[in-house]
């Protein structure tokens, strides 16, 4: 049903797109016909598939670097006082900064290869794996608590027993804003300075005035960003459903 949900929004809105074109006769530089946007997607998909592979590889890897470092900055914070107390601040503080100042910075540092990008993305959703899972990790039943805390249990043990597999669903909801907030770090770096990938091509098709290649771009970059939610979501309702009761 979801899968054809999905279908019928695109359906209603590629008609509402074509019904737009043909009534208010736009300029074609300016909101190109769905037919000629396929159009272009198809014959341009060699360049598009390249384009696509270089943002994949960015998002895959920020994605990986983010979800490690935010899943033991969390673990480090539930366990230290002392790390709650120093870490959570400075937390807070890089979240408030545009990410868009910051990928200057990045780019000047990190030069305009692959670095910039990854790392892009892994502050988009670093933040947001932290914040859910440490929160999964504080709010663990108390019950559980003194459980542990009367057979004995040391605060290792209790932290990775009971503590930690009552924080997965927590850190499956960071994870599948993580999906959705990855690509975004991806493109905005490579607006910023790169020579590759889908947000690249975009550019480089806005400044020739070929708008429809770059719908063409942004199509594909939704449907990655679409594909990446999907597997995310699949990977980690699979995971909760083996390991986590009454998930």
């Amino acid at each position: 049903m979801r899968v054809l949900g999905g279908v019928f929004a695109a359906v209603v809105a590629l008609a509402l797109w074509q019904a737009i074109v043909s009534l208010t006769d736009v300029p074609r530089f300016i909101l190109p016909p769905p037919a000629l946007v396929f159009e272009t997607w198809i014959a341009n998909r060699a360049l598009i598939w390249e384009h696509t592979l270089a943002t994949a590889t960015e998002i895959a890897l920020g994605l990986l670097i983010g979800a490690g470092l935010g899943i033991v900055t969390a673990l480090t914070l539930a366990s230290s006082e002392f790390a709650r107390l120093t870490m959570r601040p400075v937390l807070v503080f890089t979240q408030a900064l545009p990410v868009f100042a910051l990928a200057p910075i990045l780019t000047l540092w990190l030069g305009f290869g692959l670095g910039s990008k990854i790392a892009m993305a892994v502050l988009i959703i670093y933040f947001p794996i932290t914040s859910a899972f440490f929160d999964g990790l504080m709010r663990t039943p108390q019950g559980f608590l003194d459980l542990a805390r009367t057979m004995g249990a040391s605060n290792w043990t209790t932290l990775w027993r009971i503590r930690v597999p009552a924080a997965l669903p927590s850190l499956g909801s960071g994870l599948r804003l993580a999906a959705v907030y990855a690509p975004i770090g991806a493109v905005i770096g490579e607006w910023v300075g790169s020579s590759q990938g889908l947000g690249y091509l975009m550019l480089l098709a806005n400044g020739r005035a070929k708008t429809d290649l770059m719908f063409a771009a942004l199509f594909t970059l939704g449907l990655l960003s679409i594909l990446l939610y999907v597997l995310v979501n699949w990977a980690t309702l699979t995971y909760l459903k083996r390991h986590t009761p009454g998930v």
